[in-house]
């Protein structure tokens, strides 16, 4: 057996898709799985300095080290309608120039969005995304680049909502926008890689059969605790490019890597491939 360390996050959509494996419903064949569910941005970190062997990663990270990882075609979250929000304090100032701006990590989509289509419109900051609705709500900052359940629960948290940057990226490209999705360390080999991608198709597939047998899973990890959010957090991510990209999903990631290459904010070269399906 081979023990591998993956990592992924607290978030609906992951503990959904990874359930029938976090409870060995499911099992990979010929590996051991130790999981450790981290903030995206500490995935991020920890698989680009080896400490973690496959994580669930923000495709930016994944493009910046793009010559060590490959992507499995199960787990993405990428779509349309799934993007980040930007979010306001109560009474607060629109992006501009001065603006105190807080992002969840510098290697986050999120905030390759913000670069992309908001440049100069403010001063940015990277905060554990978690951090970012306390902090707007005692306008200690001015807008707020927000992920996973704020998409949902701004409202009730008293917020603002400037734009949804995912609707600015769909208007501006026309693809669906690539979120994140499950990258292995390529110095492990195609073989493990593959046990890998069968044990998390079965598990999304055991998953979407016995949807409520995944709660218990669900509850134990997000940060709302309401069943309707946490449902409404899975069908928004978890759709059919999530159990296999797909040519769609590859044209967005080249679409996205394209976008930050023209913009400087990406080197050269380094496409992102995906396991089976060639480069993205």
């Amino acid at each position: 057996m081979k023990r591998l360390r993956v990592g992924i996050s607290p978030c609906p959509n992951d503990t959904f898709a990874f359930h029938a494996l976090l409870t060995g419903e499911v099992r990979a064949r010929g590996l051991e799985l130790d999981f450790a569910l981290l903030d995206v941005e500490q995935l991020n970190e920890r698989l680009a300095a080896g400490a973690l062997d496959a994580a669930k990663v923000s495709f930016h990270a994944a493009l910046l080290h793009a010559d060590d990882l490959l992507v499995l075609p199960s787990g993405s979250a990428l779509g349309f309608g799934v993007g980040p929000v930007l979010l306001g304090a109560p009474g607060g100032r629109a992006p501009g120039a001065g603006a105190r701006v807080l992002a969840p990590g510098r290697t986050t989509t999120a905030a390759l969005l913000w670069r992309l289509f908001h440049a100069g419109d403010g001063d940015l900051e990277h905060v554990v995304f978690s951090a970012i609705f306390p902090a707007l709500q005692a306008r200690r900052a001015d807008l707020g680049v927000c992920i996973h359940e704020g998409r949902f629960t701004w409202r009730e948290a008293g917020l603002v909502f400037v734009e949804d940057l995912g609707e600015t990226w769909e208007r501006a490209t026309g693809a669906p926008l690539p979120l994140g999705g499950i990258a292995v360390r390529r110095e492990l080999g195609e073989d493990v890689a593959w046990r890998l991608q069968d044990a998390l198709r079965a598990s999304l597939e055991w998953a979407r059969e016995r949807r409520e047998a995944c709660l218990p899973t669900m509850r134990a990890h997000a940060q709302e605790l309401a069943d309707p959010v946490l449902w409404a957090h899975v069908d928004l991510y978890v759709n059919e490019r999530t159990l296999d990209l797909g040519a769609e999903g590859r044209a967005a990631l080249a679409a996205l890597g394209a976008a930050a290459r023209a913009r400087g904010l990406l080197a050269p070269g380094g496409a992102l491939h995906v396991l089976g399906q060639g480069p993205a």
